[in-house]
């Protein structure tokens, strides 16, 4: 009996604002991050039976709709996601994806609108946990003091998605 093998699609995406590594399985994005982004660690961690193989072709919906982001012409993300993670998460990301666009909230609130005041790290450690950062807008979070904490890419491209997002966004000091 033959082994069929599960890829895991990637390139890299360069807009005029940043450059990203986007991946992605037959069922859907599994990955964003920065593009010096550690896919195969992630891999190995979330999806250790599955080969990485570069393929632009695989990845061009993604693209489209990552470019589609970038110019100003979409505010949400309609592709397929392949999100691997704990239920908890699951539910984070999901609270995550309901912050509208060009808008921020703090870690805590999160927390509170999952009735788990108290879970505000849990909250956090869930949201650096996101693997498809820009597509699960986690940029969108922030201290609850206004101030940027955090980023899988770096505050630097956080505060540039919040920017892209908002021109009038200020980091509060």
């Amino acid at each position: 009996m033959g082994s069929l093998t599960n890829w895991i699609y990637w390139t890299v995406f360069q807009s005029t604002k940043m450059s990203v590594l986007i991946a992605a399985t037959d069922k859907g994005l599994c990955y964003v991050g920065a593009a010096n982004a550690e896919l195969d660690e992630w891999a190995k961690k979330k999806l250790p039976t599955y080969q990485i193989i570069e393929n632009e072709e695989m990845m061009r919906p993604y693209i489209s709709t990552l470019v589609a982001y970038f110019e100003g012409d979409s505010t949400s993300f309609s592709v397929p996601l392949d999100l691997q993670g704990t239920s908890f998460q699951q539910q984070v990301w999901a609270k995550l994806l309901a912050i509208p666009y060009g808008e921020t909230v703090s870690y805590s609130t999160i927390a509170e609108s999952m009735g788990k005041p108290k879970a505000v790290r849990a909250v956090a450690t869930a949201i650096a946990a996101n693997p498809v950062v820009i597509v699960i807008p986690c940029h969108r979070v922030v201290g609850k003091n206004g101030k940027l904490t955090g980023y899988r890419g770096g505050l630097e491209m956080k505060r540039a998605l919040l920017t892209l997002e908002n021109n009038n966004w200020i980091e509060q000091r």
